[in-house]
């Protein structure tokens, strides 16, 4: 299943994902640090949704409250519903 989600308080836009079983795929980032993005989106494919959430909440950027890798594991942790 596919989803979507809006980002807030960081420099990307929108974050869209496929979740199987519980695994990412097809993540991809617009907006944002493209390196980065990039990065984190091949790092996340095919790794378990939980395990991510748990790597990536509560990273923050620079004197931000958040960052992309945070608004990722809020992202996943809509998806599957915690």
């Amino acid at each position: 299943m596919t989803h979507s989600f809006r980002p807030t308080g960081v420099c990307s836009q929108l974050y869209t994902f496929d979740l199987e079983d519980g695994i990412i795929h097809n993540m991809k980032i617009v907006g944002g640090c493209n390196g980065n993005t990039q990065g984190l989106c091949k790092l996340l494919e095919g790794m378990d949704a939980k395990e991510a959430i748990e790597k990536l909440s509560g990273i923050r950027c620079g004197f931000k409250a958040t960052s992309c890798p945070d608004q990722i594991s809020r992202a996943l942790k809509q998806a599957i519903g915690e």
